[in-house]
């Protein structure tokens, strides 16, 4: 995994989890998989692109991912979706700000028939 990739995957796990407040379970997540991907700096800038101003962090990531995202192929896409809708679910239950967050982001792919499969199963 690149560190694109890396930065990619952490910005997405971390703008989702701040959407309503980072917990301890959602922290312990974020630094797990900082760990399995040796991806500790990709975990500082996302926290740091989080908490350059938290109003405006979802906006601000969505245009980030979006330019990046766009070329990636659709099944990567998709399973950039899953990890976070799976990752949400860790902790027992999605508030309906995260999953509104990840159907802006699946529309925004093309992907959004693909998450309401994923939930639906």
């Amino acid at each position: 995994m690149t560190s694109e990739e890396k930065k990619v995957y952490l910005l997405l796990k971390a703008v989702i989890f701040h959407y309503h407040g980072l917990d301890d379970v959602e922290q312990k997540d974020l630094e797990m998989v900082a760990a399995d991907f040796d991806a500790q700096d990709e975990l500082a800038w996302a926290l740091t692109f989080v908490a350059e101003d938290y109003l405006t962090a979802f906006d601000r990531a969505r245009t980030y991912l979006n330019n990046i995202i766009g070329d990636y192929p659709k099944n990567k896409r998709v399973d950039l979706i899953n990890m976070v809708w799976q990752s949400n679910n860790l902790k027992g239950y999605v508030t309906e700000m995260e999953a509104t967050a990840m159907l802006k982001l699946a529309r925004d792919w093309n992907v959004e028939k693909e998450l309401i499969d994923l939930v639906l199963k």
